[in-house]
Parts: structure tokens; sequence; C-alpha cells
């Protein structure tokens, strides 16, 4: 099987990632703030996501910006996985405290 071959049928069975609903942002403060970080990665991420469709369709006119979507849309979430990572763990101290 030619590198073509398994190329067009990896993209014919690829299907778009769909974009998830935007979050409701409750009023200001940390949730707003978290909600609207969270459709912001979403965003980017999708965004990333289709680059690099284009680019294995061959539809895109530069590799580097592809590339560096794709690792801005990485850091973005990483970073995001660690800010809720680091609230968890405060809320599981405060519900640990003794009262």
């Amino acid at each position: 099987m030619t590198i073509e071959a398994i190329a067009a049928s990896t993209l014919a069975a690829a299907e778009p990632l769909p974009a998830m609903a935007p979050v409701q942002q409750p009023a200001d403060g940390f949730g707003g703030w978290f909600a609207a970080e969270l459709n912001s990665v979403n965003a980017s991420l999708v965004k990333a996501d289709h680059e690099v469709q284009q680019l294995a369709l061959g539809e895109a006119s530069n590799l580097h910006e592809v590339m560096i979507h794709l690792e801005e849309a990485k850091l973005s979430f990483q970073l995001l996985a660690q800010v809720r990572n680091h609230a968890l763990e405060a809320y599981q101290e405060v519900m640990r405290m003794q009262v």
C-alpha cells in the first residue's frame, strides 16, 4: 500500500471535530474568567485542528504558521488544565480543613 493510498483512506475516514457549545458565563470573578478562557482555548483548538486538516489535504499555504498555531493551542490547553488542577487541589484542601 502506498503512502498516498494510506493518506487518502485516513483523510476519508477523518471527521472534523464539532465545536463545543460556548459555556454560559456566570457573574464576574474567577468563574467568569475561567469560562471565557475555556471558550478561548476551545476556539484555538478547533482552529488548529482545522488548519491541520487543511495541511493534510494540501490546501495550507504555510506550514510554519500551522505549526505555530498548533503549539499555541497546545500550550493554552496545558495552561488551562494546570489552572483547573490547582483550583481543584485548593478546593480539596479547603474541604479537608477541620472546623
